[in-house]
């Protein structure tokens, strides 16, 4: 059996490069121009009082012998407004998980689906998943991806905290996101 040459190789490879090439203009072409958006919004998560938006589903056993409650995995519904009190006009909602992640310092997990559901974005999604130490005073994270204006989305949110209520536990949270789409 006779092997394949030097120069078959290279043209094959050729062919590939160049049906690749074209595979991408064509999209680019479907997709439209690529565009930047900037969003800004505040993120109300309520875990205690009345009409809480996040619950715990579950803890460790040793969730509570940490100050940070490294375990603890809430999932939250919570609602986004244009301004930071909750009277302000609804945008959408926040809907996912998030997870103490750290023994050592506050710091969560999230993974959360921003759904808007008024305005220009009505009916689209950004999807948002990273770290969160949540006693910065800046955190950036990762937006993955994004559904409906939003489709084929990648950027960064970052994230403020405007209030936090040590009592109850609920905060408010400034997000300016930045995502390139289509």
């Amino acid at each position: 059996m006779k092997g394949y040459s030097p120069v078959n190789i290279t043209m094959a490879a050729v062919v590939l490069l160049v049906f690749l090439y074209l595979a991408v203009a064509e999209a680019k072409v479907k997709l439209g121009p690529e565009k930047v958006s900037h969003l800004h919004f505040y993120f109300h998560d309520l875990v205690g009082g009345k009409n809480v938006t996040a619950v715990e589903v579950a803890s460790a056993p040793t969730t509570d012998s940490y100050f940070t409650q490294f375990g603890l995995v809430r999932v939250m519904d919570d609602p986004l407004t244009e301004e930071p009190k909750a009277t302000s006009k609804l945008v959408g909602r926040a809907q996912g998980i998030y997870v103490s992640s750290c023994q050592h310092r506050v710091q969560l997990l999230m993974a959360t689906t921003f759904i808007f559901e008024s305005g220009k974005y009505n009916g689209s999604t950004l999807a948002m998943v990273g770290k969160n130490a949540v006693f910065d005073e800046v955190r950036e994270m990762p937006i993955l991806g994004g559904s409906g204006l939003f489709r084929l989305a990648r950027g960064y949110a970052l994230a403020r905290t405007h209030s936090f209520d040590l009592t109850s536990g609920n905060a408010v949270v400034q997000y300016d996101v930045t995502v390139l789409h289509y």
